[in-house]
């Protein structure tokens, strides 16, 4: 159902790959690559890297739970 939320376990990003529903650039399929932290250890963001051109963008994590924007897996 669209708008629902994607469930995400923020300690288990890292390496995970999500699909962009509206690419841009060519850029479709992503790859996080890096998890960024608070000072509590907590995740506030993730890098992440698209397949195609391997350019890298910082994003808030919660990003992702939007199913509007993103799928999880490479679609």
């Amino acid at each position: 159902m669209p708008g629902d939320l994607n469930r995400i376990n923020p300690e288990k990003l890292l390496r995970s790959k999500w699909t962009a529903s509206q690419p841009r650039n060519r850029e479709k399929h992503f790859m996080v690559t890096a998890l960024l932290r608070d000072d509590n250890d907590t995740v506030v963001a993730c890098e992440i890297e698209a397949v195609l051109s391997r350019r890298s963008t910082t994003i808030d994590w919660h990003e992702l739970m939007d199913a509007e924007r993103w799928q999880f897996g490479w679609k």
